[in-house]
């Protein structure tokens, strides 16, 4: 039951930027941007019993896959400016991806 909630607040909320989005491309970006995801993801495992030790884990993981979101996005807009289809610029974002990806699990394991 925990889980369908779960899934209805991130739809909610997924919905709800799309739809601020639709106005306002920059304020829909800027909301986009916030790290709501991250903080109801940590509250969910607090709330779920989890220790607090591995919800710092978990957060220091974020912190850790910005500069690879960071990079994905930007190959993204970038394809977008130059009038490439949205999925045409992600097989080169998401190399760059696995890139950090595992750059990051060498640093935090």
């Amino acid at each position: 039951m925990f889980s369908v909630v779960k899934i209805i607040i991130s739809a909610i909320i997924i919905g709800t930027v799309t739809e601020i989005a639709r106005k306002s491309p920059a304020f829909g970006g800027a909301v986009a941007a916030l790290p709501l995801v991250s903080i109801l993801s940590a509250i969910w495992l607090y709330d779920q019993g989890e220790e607090t030790e591995r919800i710092s884990r978990f957060v220091f993981g974020v912190l850790a896959g910005l500069p690879a979101t960071a990079v994905l996005l930007l190959v993204a807009a970038l394809a977008l400016k130059v009038s490439l289809p949205l999925l045409a610029g992600h097989p080169f974002g998401d190399h760059r991806l696995g890139r950090f990806l595992c750059l990051q699990n060498l640093i935090f394991h």
